[in-house]
């Protein structure tokens, strides 16, 4: 999950990439899944930094090429961090989602734009207002 150490992490992995004179960088999830969304446990907690919305910052406005490499599932605030990079790949096991409507969310972290300029208006809101995940070959 994409809990305040996480977030962290993230940023600093960019910025560091920044500081090195990288020419690219490639997200990718350890283990059997790309990062899963929020961390569920943090919402009745007070917030700490960095917000969903400085991650993905510091992934779209990075000064090289960003990618998300997507194994298992990439759903919520996970999936939004694969809109905010600069390219996509996923594993033909892949599926991607924004299930948060289940929870009566919306998606937080700039999912709501970026999913309708990748894909369109139609299947941005079909993802949005049904939640359902969809897999690799539907997503790209």
């Amino acid at each position: 999950a994409l809990g305040a150490a996480v977030r962290a992490g993230l940023v600093a992995g960019v910025e560091h990439a920044i500081g090195a004179s990288a020419t690219g960088l490639v997200v990718a999830g350890g283990g059997s899944t790309f990062p899963a969304g929020a961390d569920i446990t943090e919402f009745s907690k007070p917030h700490l930094p960095p917000s969903f919305a400085e991650v993905m910052a510091a992934f779209e406005d990075a000064p090289f090429p960003t990618a998300a490499a997507i194994h298992g599932t990439a759903l919520g605030g996970g999936f939004e961090l694969a809109m905010a990079c600069h390219y996509r790949a996923m594993g033909e096991r892949a599926r991607v989602g924004l299930p948060e409507v289940h929870l009566g969310l919306l998606p937080g972290a700039g999912g709501t734009q970026r999913l309708p300029r990748l894909v369109g208006a139609d299947a941005a809101l079909e993802m949005m207002l049904t939640g359902a995940p969809i897999g690799a070959e539907r997503a790209l």
